[in-house]
């Protein structure tokens, strides 16, 4: 829910989302003079080191989107074991035995630097790394849970290391790529919240997924505005400042990988970078004795509590979320934030104190994640911030439009809208009304058909998770095989991934609420296998997994980029409409 960075941050992934980046409660747009209620808020993209074989960080989505949607759909996870056994297959075919040495960063995503094998945690100690790491990150147990995802896009969100900074009053924020369902990019937004009842797909960054995307993040929509977050001169892709009222750009994590807001918390208010989720629903940050769960604190983030904000108030009531890659524990607490200067005074949320390395390490460039599916799958049990600006009258309608940027257009235009929809990002004349139909509170709609080139696939039945912060699509096993049938030099490698030709004209194209979305081949053709090779095979933007059935599709950024996405709470209903 991206790349000069990693393959797999480029992918991912949820924290969103992170995945993950939304219209109107009739689908229909608010005009700019009803804007008074509408807060839009700028994504910023952020870039990672592209320093891992995109077919390693193929597999770590792959392994991370399996596990995002099976949590999304309330189904049994792969195992630890299995995840592995894909992961060394992977490393084997691409880097021989001498590729398990090497050393791995807190996402599992390898690193090509010195001779030991090990890994540095945000307090600079060391922990053991290797495939220990590696295997950890992409299955989300241990050190590494986050190496699974790619980035939204948490929740479902991506790894990769980016630039590490101090902005001016506080300490660098990470950031957290989304995770894609299926192919190469490391995330933690994108996925969706796990935990109490319906566990929610990571992702993506985020989903989200929220693998945590690497990647320092630069300044806010505002230049020099102190955003609390690292500064960096090539993790982070800042968005264009919206031009609509209350508007909020979404700067770009990595490429294509999560997509990150700037918000106030706390009393003197301070700025936050948040990963935005559409596939979880929990708002958190890090508290201010947070713990990573590698040992030592929480890394260059910024951090909230009584010390530095004289509003805040602890509940004493514990909360866990666990995503598709990564995991955070603490306290639900209330004090004020704004989102583009509109004040929730008192709002319930949560403050880590014990994050996943996945987000405490001082490469994930966000300070928090903001979940913005339904309040039904928020493991805090309280609304979402853009429920709470509805029911305080902040905003007419719970409804979020997300227009999610793509790094190779070099617009920098994404953007979050909450109370409505931004009317000169899409053509109101294409906007469909899809019914939600999850009963867990993600953001799934029925799709009508898939087809190739003009070529209908009578692939029907099928459901699709609309979720910003998974970077990838992940369809089932069949339905992949037969999308890339259809793609002249497409290829299977055997594990869940596939292969186009980078230049690729391939017109891959999902119909929703009768409405056909064409998916552009550049997002199909995600990226080279072979970096030295940009004209050769490309990592195919649709990967394959089975673990939420026969029939539901998990869908990322690599299609949202090209359709405008609203969700109405309210309503419980998604729009699409085509771009402007």
């Amino acid at each position: 829910m991206q790349l000069q960075v990693s393959f797999m941050t480029l992918l991912a992934g949820i924290f969103v989302v992170l995945s993950t980046t939304h219209d109107a409660v009739n689908a229909l747009p608010l005009s700019k003079k009803e804007n008074s209620g509408i807060v839009t808020l700028p994504l910023k993209r952020v870039a990672i080191p592209r320093d891992v074989h995109p077919q390693i960080l193929l597999q770590q989505q792959i392994n991370r989107s399996r596990r995002r949607i099976a949590r999304m759909t309330g189904r049994d996870e792969p195992s630890h074991e299995e995840l592995e056994l894909h992961l060394k297959r992977r490393v084997l075919s691409v880097e021989g035995p001498e590729g398990l040495e090497k050393r791995y960063n807190r996402q599992g995503v390898p690193k090509t630097q010195s001779k030991t094998s090990s890994t540095k945690t945000n307090n600079n100690k060391k922990v053991n790394g290797g495939l220990k790491g590696l295997t950890g990150a992409l299955t989300g147990a241990g050190n590494g849970q986050q190496g699974n995802g790619g980035g939204r896009q948490g929740g479902n969100t991506t790894s990769g290391k980016g630039a590490k900074g101090t902005s001016k009053g506080g300490k660098g924020a990470s950031a957290a790529g989304a995770g894609a369902a299926g192919a190469a990019s490391a995330g933690v937004a994108g996925a969706g919240a796990g935990g109490a009842g319906a566990g929610a797909g990571a992702g993506a960054g985020a989903g989200a997924g929220a693998g945590a995307g690497a990647g320092a993040a630069s300044a806010g929509a505002d230049a020099g505005t102190d955003i609390g977050g690292p500064v960096s001169t090539d993790g982070v892709t800042v968005a264009n400042q919206p031009a609509v009222d209350n508007s909020l750009g979404l700067n770009i994590e990595g490429p294509d990988v999560g997509y990150l807001a700037t918000v106030q918390m706390g009393t003197p208010p301070q700025n936050f970078l948040i990963l935005m989720d559409s596939g979880s629903a929990d708002l958190w940050v890090g508290a201010e004795n947070c713990q990573s769960d590698a040992g030592g604190d929480c890394g260059n983030h910024r951090f909230l509590g009584p010390q530095s904000s004289s509003s805040f108030v602890d509940t004493n009531k514990p909360f866990s979320v666990t995503y598709g890659t990564g995991s955070v524990s603490g306290d639900i607490v209330t004090d004020n934030i704004a989102i583009a200067n509109l004040q929730l005074n008192k709002h319930t949320f949560g403050v880590a104190t014990t994050e996943s390395v996945d987000f405490s390490d001082n490469s994930t460039p966000f300070d928090g994640l903001m979940g913005l599916a339904q309040s039904t799958l928020s493991n805090q049990g309280v609304l979402t911030p853009i429920e709470a600006l509805a029911q305080q009258g902040l905003v007419k309608e719970a409804v979020i439009g997300y227009k999610i940027s793509r790094l190779q257009d070099n617009k920098n235009d994404g953007e979050i809208t909450f109370g409505g929809t931004d009317p000169a990002k899409f053509d109101a004349a294409t906007v469909v009304d899809l019914p939600n139909v999850s009963k867990q509170g993600f953001w799934e709609a029925n799709m009508d058909a898939v087809s190739v080139d003009g070529q209908d696939l009578g692939l029907q039945g099928r459901t699709a998770i609309l979720d910003t912060g998974t970077t990838l699509i992940v369809a089932p096993d069949a339905d992949a095989q037969a999308v890339h049938a259809q793609i002249q030099g497409a290829k299977s490698d055997g594990q869940g991934g596939f292969t186009v030709p980078c230049n690729t004209q391939a017109s891959v194209a999902l119909t929703f609420g009768g409405a056909s979305f064409a998916i552009d081949p550049r997002d199909i053709a995600f990226q080279p296998v072979d970096p030295n090779d940009p004209n050769g095979d490309c990592t195919s933007g649709i990967a394959s997994g089975n673990i939420g059935g026969a029939n539901e599709w998990l869908v990322g950024d690599v299609f949202l980029k090209n359709a405008y996405f609203s969700t109405d709470v309210g309503n419980n209903q998604m729009s699409l409409a085509k771009l402007a």
